[in-house]
């Protein structure tokens, strides 16, 4: 693969990177959600039970919103994270965003295969199916690659023209730009992808921004896709009774 390690700053200095690591980076945590919900899908399409109708059918629905939010994940990128690399970086996101003008073509085109996968009779559905799965691996692959490219170039681009209180403002704009039902569906993949300490951060920040309502609505709607070590971890972080589906 010799794009897999393009953009990557692997002969950095350790201390470089750790330095990297500190600043604030729009990135990290949707992209973590991304390969999250996009890896489940693909290994769900991949072992389906053509001839299980209502399988068939949880799993098309889950392809169609997964491609609905990588939409929504390019137009957020493109307004808010491409421009601010334009305005001081002339052309600075000019191969992200062609790879997005790309990505949108294969949603529409993978949106239209799982839809006639689902339509098709018994028969029709095994090399459907199966040109379904290879076309949505070659989605991902591609959307990896681009994930990289965007960690290490694009934020050396940001990092070196914004600094973290400039970046953090991006970041609430983004954050406000978003509706409840994409932000339920994306604290859904992303808490889960997130190691224990992002989690928390994450956690106790929503818990001093929001209503203790909210901020437990949140919680009951993340707790049943984490494992029981992790939801032990995260309560005991956020002060959540672990033995309780809601309370604090």
């Amino acid at each position: 693969m010799t794009t897999a390690l393009a953009g990557s700053r692997a002969g950095s200095p350790p201390a470089a990177a750790a330095l990297a690591a500190e600043r604030v980076g729009l990135y990290a945590a949707i992209h973590k959600a991304l390969r999250h919900f996009m890896a489940d899908t693909l290994v769900r399409m991949g072992r389906l039970d053509v001839l299980d109708a209502d399988g068939l059918g949880a799993a098309c629905a889950q392809l169609d919103v997964l491609l609905t939010w990588c939409a929504a994940h390019v137009a957020h990128e493109n307004e808010f994270v491409h421009s601010a690399i334009d305005a001081r970086s002339p052309a600075g996101a000019n191969r992200t965003a062609n790879d997005h003008v790309e990505h949108l073509q294969s949603i529409d085109a993978l949106r239209l295969e799982g839809r006639t996968l689902r339509a098709s009779v018994p028969a029709q559905r095994p090399l459907l199916a199966q040109r379904l799965y290879r076309h949505l691996a070659l989605f991902v692959a591609e959307n990896f690659q681009h994930m990289h490219y965007e960690e290490t170039v694009n934020n050396a681009l940001l990092r070196a023209h914004y600094s973290d209180a400039e970046l953090m403002r991006i970041h609430d704009r983004i954050l406000a730009s978003i509706g409840p039902e994409e932000m339920l569906l994306t604290l859904r993949w992303m808490v889960p992808a997130l190691n224990p300490g992002e989690r928390a951060e994450m956690l106790n920040s929503m818990k001093a921004g929001m209503p203790p309502v909210a901020c437990l609505g949140v919680v009951a709607h993340v707790k049943p896709h984490l494992d029981a070590i992790g939801w032990a971890k995260l309560a005991r972080a956020i002060g959540v009774p672990q033995n309780k589906e809601h309370g604090a």
